[in-house]
């Protein structure tokens, strides 16, 4: 059974909150039982509990502990929830290309740094495809950001809860081998150098072109 990295472990709690498991205003257990819980180092937990902070679901108090903050009804509409692997690739699409080039235009240092960390952090993870893919959600969380759209950094939000919905994992595990990866990497490492060089159309290609990989991957593993 593959390890459960910071996305997996977020998208069983947030199944948890969604199905009253934790309810509104509910403290969570404490780190160490839920660490335990998990199975997993204390700091993977913590990615995940962040994840689900920037969601708005939950709220870290210093000294007190950390709270649902989610409304108890189910905080994941249906169409994300139903919302199929080749869907999200479709949405992203229409969405991330013209992303890069608004961080051609709105992009600063600190963001080009980051994403260079994320780079480095992919590449490292290259034999470990839960790792990658969280360092890979990352990334293109750290585009959105640095458009300082405040509208496109919730969609790609709500575009990243599909990813760490079930059949997402699924397909990320038929798909992300070793090939697959460094393939990936080269993409992100070659928009990047796009990004930082300020050549947005350069920039909208290079992330089309990492698009339509991703899509040919899941086209066929879904035929598997």
């Amino acid at each position: 059974m593959p390890r459960l990295g910071a996305a997996e472990i977020a998208s069983e709690m947030r199944r948890s909150i969604e199905n009253g498991t934790y309810r509104r205003f509910e403290r969570l257990p404490a780190s160490r039982q839920l660490a335990e819980r998990f199975g997993v180092a204390r700091n993977t937990l913590r990615d995940a509990l962040y994840q689900l902070e920037r969601e708005g679901l939950l709220e870290t108090r210093a000294g007190s502990g950390t709270y649902v903050t989610a409304p108890e009804q189910n905080t994941v509409p249906s169409v994300v929830q139903n919302a199929t692997p080749l869907e999200l690739i479709d949405a992203r699409f229409a969405l991330e290309p013209h992303i890069c080039r608004l961080v051609v235009l709105h992009g600063r240092h600190e963001d080009f740094d980051k994403l260079e960390a994320l780079c480095q952090r992919m590449e490292a993870a290259s034999g470990d495809p839960v790792a990658f893919s969280e360092a890979d959600t990352e990334f293109h969380r750290a585009l959105a950001s640095a458009t300082r759209n405040n509208l496109l950094i919730w969609l790609i939000q709500q575009i990243n809860t599909v990813r760490s919905l079930g059949e997402w994992t699924r397909m990320r595990h038929l798909t992300l081998d070793q090939k697959i990866i460094a393939h990936y990497n080269a993409q992100h490492r070659e928009l990047l150098n796009a990004v930082r060089s300020r050549e947005p159309e350069r920039a909208a290609a290079k992330m089309k072109e990492h698009l339509e990989t991703a899509r040919l991957s899941l086209t066929r593993a879904a035929d598997t």
